[in-house]
């Protein structure tokens, strides 16, 4: 028993998860999977679940599908404590601190997106053990247009995306270039996501 789940007042305090924790799991796990296998196409949450302050309803249950006692999640600092609170009842999430130690990375608005390279990108014998990172962008359909091709994608995609620090670009193109290591994507924009798996070539669209 949780800290919480041993504490009414606690309790009352926390946002409920998903309305059906089975069937709703597997409806995002889905959507996460059709994301990463067509790259920067947008999926809107047809779930419904409480959003703790500081987070989107498309990040919490990416979180709430995701994240569990054996998946390490890093947040930034300065984080509402009821996130962890939240993530803690409902997956028995286990925080870090260090970045290169998180299965997944949330950075949430208004927090700085931390260097690709601190993340884990993984092991040579196991590639799939590197991070995930979650990332609240301020607009999935409009801002910058990225051209997307790789894996996943005919010819190319053109994603707009608002809200991604001007380093990213160079840092994404550093990461293509160490598959089959790397780290994976998904951007969230209020209901909305989309992935970015580490084979998923980026640059920025010319006008």
């Amino acid at each position: 028993m949780t800290a919480a789940a041993s504490n009414p007042a606690a309790n009352a305090a926390i946002q409920p998860g998903f309305a059906d924790a089975p069937v709703d799991s597997q409806i995002v796990f889905r959507l996460l999977l059709d994301a990463l296998a067509r790259p920067g196409r947008i999926h809107e949450l047809d779930v419904q679940s409480g959003v703790p302050q500081g987070l989107s309803p498309a990040m919490t249950a990416t979180l709430l599908t995701l994240i569990d006692v054996d998946a390490p999640l890093w947040l930034p600092r300065g984080m509402d404590a009821g996130v962890e609170r939240f993530l803690r009842f409902h997956c028995s999430s286990r925080g870090v601190q260090e970045l290169h130690q998180a299965a997944f990375v949330a950075v949430p608005a208004g927090h700085a997106l931390p260097a690709l390279t601190q993340c884990s990108a993984g092991d040579p014998a196991y590639p799939d053990r590197s991070a995930t990172l979650i990332i609240e962008v301020e607009s999935l359909q409009g801002g910058m247009p990225l051209r997307l091709t790789g894996p996943g994608i005919k010819d190319e995609q053109i994603l707009r995306v608002q809200g991604l620090p001007g380093y990213f670009l160079a840092q994404w193109r550093a990461n293509n270039q160490r598959f089959p290591l790397g780290v994976d994507a998904v951007l969230t924009h209020g209901r909305l996501l989309c992935g970015l798996p580490r084979t998923c070539r980026i640059v920025l669209e010319e006008h």
